[in-house]
C-alpha cells in the first residue's frame, strides 16, 4: 500500500455525526443573508452598507487578515501553532516597502513575502528543531520583528526624502482594474436602493472597481491552498503531520521537512499580507500598522475551523465591520446593532429547536437588549464603533467554539524517531 493511500484510509463516518452543508444549502444561507442584509439597510436607512464603496473598502481592509489566517492555516495543518504571524507580517511591510521603493512595487511584493519567510523559518528552527513551546516562539518572533525593522529603518529610510526611523517614503501603487461598463451598471443599480437588486449589484460592484492585481492573486490563493492540502499527495501528507505525526513517519514521511515547509510558506503568506497592507493599502510603510492584523487572522482560521473558505468568511466579516466604521461610523455600525438583534432571534428559535434552552434564553435576552439600544438611539458612540471590528471578533467566535476541530497534533511536541 503507498504512503498517500497509507494515511488516507480512515474509518467509515458513524450515523448521526455533522451534516456537511451541500452547495445549494450554502447558496440559500447567502440568499438569506443578503434579503437581512438588505432588509436592514432599508429600514435603519444606511444605505451605504452594501455600496460599492463598502465592498470594495472591506475586500481591501480583508485581504491582509486574509492572507494572514491563510498562513496560519498551513502552519497549523502541520502541526504547528504561529502565534508569529504578526511579526512575520511586521518584517513584510518593512521589507516589502524598502524593496519597493528601490526597485518597484513588485519587487517589493517578492521581497515582502522573503521577509515573512525568513520569519517563519526562524519559528520553525525554534519550535521543530529544538522543541521550544509554539506560543514562546511565536511571541518572541513578534518581538523580534518590532526590534529588527525599527533598526533596520534607522539605516533605510531615515535621512531620506519622505522617510523617517518609523515610516518610508512615498510606494508606487500596483496596477488596479476595472470591468468598463459592468463597473458603471453595478453602481447606477446600486444607487437605486432597491430591495436586494441595489444590495447584489453593490457586492459585485465592489469586486470589478479598482481591483488592485495583488487583491486578485490573494484571492487566488484560498482555493489554491485548499486544491494543494486536500487533493494532492503533498497536501495529505503535510495535513498528516497535524494529526498523526508518529504515524505518518512510520508510513516513511519526513515530518520534519513538511513541518518546515509549511510554516515558512506561513510565513511567506503572512509576509505577503503586510507587502500588501504596506504597497496597496497605504503606499508607505509605517511602524505599526499592522494592527494586530496577524491576531486577527489567527482568530479568522480558527473561526473557520482550519478550512480556507471558513477562513475567507471570517476575514471577509472583519473586513466588513472594519470598512462600515470608516465609511458612514456611527449611522452604519448603528444598523449593525439591528442586524445582530435580528440574528439572534434566528439563533434563538434554532437553540429552542435543539432543545438548548438556557443559550436560547441568554440568546433572547441580549436579542432584546440591542433592540432597546437601537430603538432608543439614533447614532452609537464613537468608542463602540472604533471598536466594532473586534467585538465582531470575538462574538463570531465565541458562537463558533462549540464547532470546532483543530488538527489533534497541534502544538504537540515531536521529536524524531518517536515513530520507530
Amino acid at each position: 500500500m503507498s504512503t498517500s493511500k497509507a494515511i488516507a484510509a480512515r474509518p467509515a463516518p458513524q450515523k448521526g455525526g455533522r451534516r456537511k452543508l451541500t452547495l445549494p444549502v450554502v447558496l440559500l444561507i447567502i440568499a438569506g443573508g443578503l434579503a437581512l442584509v438588505s432588509l436592514v439597510r432599508l429600514i435603519s436607512g444606511a444605505e451605504d452598507i452594501t455600496s460599492v464603496g463598502q465592498v470594495a473598502g472591506a475586500l481591501e481592509l480583508a485581504v491582509p487578515i486574509g492572507l494572514a489566517g491563510l498562513g496560519g492555516l498551513w502552519a497549523e495543518r502541520a502541526g504547528v501553532v504561529n502565534i508569529g504571524l504578526e511579526g512575520m507580517m511586521i518584517l513584510g511591510t518593512w521589507f516589502g516597502a524598502w524593496a519597493g521603493f528601490q526597485w518597484g512595487p513588485w519587487m517589493g511584493v517578492l521581497f515582502g513575502i522573503l521577509g515573512g519567510c525568513l520569519g517563519g523559518l526562524l519559528h520553525a528552527v525554534i519550535t521543530v528543531t529544538f522543541g521550544v513551546n509554539h506560543i514562546v516562539s511565536g511571541v518572541a518572533v513578534n518581538i523580534l520583528a518590532v526590534g529588527v525593522t525599527r533598526y533596520l529603518s534607522n539605516f533605510a529610510f531615515d535621512g531620506v526624502q519622505g522617510g523617517s526611523s518609523k515610516q518610508s517614503p512615498r510606494l508606487e501603487p500596483i496596477d488596479k482594474i476595472t470591468v468598463p461598463g459592468l463597473s458603471d451598471w453595478m453602481q447606477d443599480l446600486q444607487q437605486q436602493h432597491w430591495f436586494l437588486i441595489s444590495d447584489i449589484a453593490g457586492i459585485i460592484g465592489g469586486l470589478v472597481t479598482g481591483l488592485s492585481l495583488l487583491t486578485l492573486l490573494a484571492l487566488l490563493l484560498i482555493p489554491a491552498t485548499w486544491w494543494i492540502l486536500w487533493r494532492t499527495s503533498f497536501g495529505l501528507r503535510l495535513r498528516s503531520c497535524g494529526e498523526s505525526p508518529v504515524a505518518s513517519e512510520t508510513l516513511g514521511v519526513n515530518v520534519y521537512k513538511y513541518k518546515y515547509i509549511a510554516v515558512t510558506i506561513s510565513g511567506g503568506l503572512a509576509g505577503l499580507g503586510g507587502a500588501f497592507l504596506a504597497i496597496v493599502a497605504t503606499g508607505i510603510y509605517q511602524e505599526g500598522q499592522t494592527g494586530g492584523r496577524g491576531y486577527i487572522g489567527l482568530a479568522a482560521m480558527i473561526f473557520g475551523n482550519w478550512m480556507p473558505g471558513g477562513m475567507a468568511l471570517g476575514a471577509g466579516l472583519f473586513g466588513f465591520t472594519d470598512s462600515l466604521k470608516l465609511r458612514g461610523g456611527a449611522e452604519n455600525v448603528h444598523a449593525m446593532l439591528l442586524l445582530l438583534a435580528i440574528l439572534l432571534v434566528i439563533a434563538v428559535f434554532w437553540q429552542l429547536y435543539k432543545k438548548k434552552y438556557v443559550a436560547a434564553v441568554i440568546s433572547a435576552a441580549v436579542s432584546a437588549l440591542l433592540f432597546t439600544w437601537y430603538l432608543l438611539t439614533d447614532q452609537v458612540p464613537s468608542q463602540f464603533v472604533d471598536a466594532a471590528p473586534y467585538v465582531t471578533t470575538l462574538l463570531v467566535l465565541s458562537l463558533s467554539a462549540q464547532r470546532l476541530r483543530m488538527p489533534k497534533a497541534n502544538g504537540i511536541p515531536y521529536r524524531k524517531g518517536e515513530g520507530k
